[in-house]
């Protein structure tokens, strides 16, 4: 309904310009919303006073000017003005029913957009370091950029979804130090773990399959390895100077066979996080390597742009990038007084890979720790030549885990964290996915085992999809009464439903594929969630109150055509979550 008004609005203006009110090749955009009050109709546009000045008319003459211009149609019983020229609709309450045969005839497809048809959009996500498992903190980050990615390809976009490798600099390096430490313990060499080393068991799980594929052959005594290192924190010495120096040794007593322990770390690691995402009902097109920048020198390339724009100058030994001319808050260092590149030297390269791939619009998902960073790559992408406009980052609070009242401690370096799989395991996917997504990203959310967990209806995934179960189960009934369904009897009565439930489901059902858009173009899965709570609440109310296998035939149909209708879109919404539609509880 909301699309038809809007097309006869489109309409109208059309007229206008052919009337010389408005230019021809003025643009208008409508806003069409749902009223609060039924008293002023159905649905309202402030159209008029956005063409108020453009028309150089008074916004009520406008609005005058516009409802002439309509073109009639059955489904609108009325049309006036109120206020300052707010144009209000009133729709014919039989039009209400044709929610229910269009769902019913386009079922999956019913709410997909196509407003962004002929945009390419990429969404990068999760993007966490390769050196542990995705703890439940990444969980959030991947259930959130995954639906969004979904909502976009819902709406009509060509969407993109990558993973940023980081599998280059110093984490990477402290990860493969302590795998080859773990290796050499394994080989029964003597020596003290760094304290900032990673500690988790999964890096003793690939040291022991390092050393069952490669028996002695990074083997190099202890006393090579510990000899003339500054000490470490415990010793009274600085943990930093320590780690770096036990790289530097790693290094230098390895050679070439470096490469293959770091790889070793990097790949099991990977393949770990890529098995969980899948596990997750995350997928990507892209996996994308930053030591590929270094590789194809993207990174040298990035510099020279930034350096014949004249944004690039050196201090102190060092080059520094003149962002504080953008936005940024200071300056920063791209290139160390050592000739090593900064990490943010490859974020640089790595948008610049992105605005060269042609995408229409580039959505950073981050964590919210991140949010210092955004000015200075936006300064980035402006030195670059960029519109920063097409670079959108969206901040995800880490999610909390509560085992009852006390706080899960986590830390990936310690080791000391729940992973992603272990909370999947504890409480399913369903339930992870829906709890994750059913707030704004950037709030703050305590991850409840409890309630995850629990099958009543506070739990609100499982009163989701508690209802859609309902549904199935009163189509099991039919059956075994031996009763056949007639949708077309139920169609050619749906004006039977006259009860207070069925007019609030037949409104929200209609609102479908308004919320889903809304949901898509704000980067908001959580709209989506809430619609899912009323859509579920609605139906628990009308299953409570009515019966569905009424003698009537006519009246009985009618009512399984609903609750067909209602079953169609729970299935449509939980299945861009990636989230279940379970047939029976």
């Amino acid at each position: 309904m909301k699309q038809k008004l809007e097309s006869l609005l489109q309409q109208a203006v059309t007229a206008l310009k052919n009337q010389g009110i408005l230019e021809n090749d003025f643009i208008a955009q409508i806003n069409l919303e749902r009223t609060r009050d039924v008293q002023h109709g159905d649905f309202a546009t402030n159209l008029a006073m956005l063409l108020a000045k453009p028309a150089k008319l008074n916004p009520r003459q406008l609005a005058e000017k516009i409802v002439a211009a309509l073109p009639s149609d059955v489904l609108i019983t009325k049309v006036d003005i109120a206020g300052p020229g707010f144009i209000n609709f009133f729709i014919n309450p039989d039009s209400q029913f044709q929610v229910v045969k269009q769902i019913l005839d386009t079922g999956s497809e019913y709410g997909l957009s196509k407003i962004g048809v002929g945009k390419r959009v990429q969404v990068e996500f999760v993007s966490a370091n390769p050196t542990g498992p995705l703890h439940v903190g990444h969980g959030r980050g991947a259930a959130y950029g995954s639906a969004v990615a979904d909502l976009l390809a819902a709406a009509g976009f060509e969407v993109e979804r990558e993973y940023y490798v980081n599998d280059a600099g110093r984490q990477m390096d402290i990860l493969a130090t302590s795998v080859w430490l773990r290796y050499l313990e394994a080989c029964g060499e003597v020596l003290p773990f760094p304290s900032n080393g990673y500690r988790g068991e999964y890096v003793r799980d690939i040291s022991a399959n390092l050393h069952k594929k490669a028996g002695a052959a990074y083997r190099r005594a202890a006393a090579l390895v510990m000899a003339d290192l500054p000490a470490d924190e415990p010793q009274g010495g600085d943990k930093e100077k320590h780690i770096d120096a036990l790289i530097d040794r790693a290094k230098a007593l390895l050679g070439d066979a470096y490469k293959e322990v770091f790889q070793a770390g990097l790949d099991e690691i990977l393949d770990d996080i890529k098995d969980d995402l899948a596990e997750f009902g995350v997928s990507y097109q892209q996996w994308f390597s930053e030591r590929s920048l270094m590789d194809d020198h993207s990174v040298e390339q990035a510099l020279q742009r930034l350096d014949a724009a004249g944004y690039l100058y050196q201090q102190e030994g060092a080059t520094w990038f003149a962002s504080s001319r953008l936005g940024d808050e200071k300056d920063r260092v791209v290139v160390r007084d050592n000739g090593q590149t900064t990490y943010f030297a490859s974020d640089i390269a790595y948008h610049m890979h992105k605005l060269d791939r042609g995408f229409d619009q580039i959505v950073n998902i981050w964590g919210a720790d991140h949010h210092g960073y955004i000015p200075r790559v936006k300064a980035a992408m402006q030195a670059l030549g960029a519109d920063e406009s097409k670079l959108k980052v969206l901040l995800v609070q880490f999610a909390i885990l509560y085992r009852g009242d006390e706080k899960v401690q986590m830390s990936t370096r310690s080791g000391e964290f729940v992973t992603l799989r272990q909370l999947r395991s504890e409480v399913g996917r369903d339930a992870c996915r829906f709890f994750y997504v059913m707030r704004k990203s950037e709030q703050h959310m305590d991850f409840d085992l409890k309630l995850a967990t629990s099958r009543s209806n506070e739990n609100p995934v499982y009163y989701v999809q508690y209802a859609h179960a309902r549904v199935c189960s009163v189509l099991r009934q039919l059956d075994e009464k031996g009763r056949q369904r007639n949708p077309q009897l139920g169609m050619e009565h749906l004006n039977l439903l006259t009860e207070e439930q069925e007019a609030a489901l037949l409104t929200t059902l209609s609102k479908y594929p308004e919320t889903l858009e809304r949901a898509a173009v704000n980067y908001e899965p959580h709209q989506l969630i809430h619609y899912l709570r009323e859509l579920a609440n609605q139906f628990h109310s009308y299953y409570n109150a009515h019966q569905f296998l009424v003698d009537d035939d006519k009246l009985c149909n009618a009512r399984i055509n609903l609750i067909c209708a209602v079953k169609q879109v729970l299935v449509n919404a939980l299945s861009l979550l990636k989230i279940n539609a379970p047939e029976a509880m």
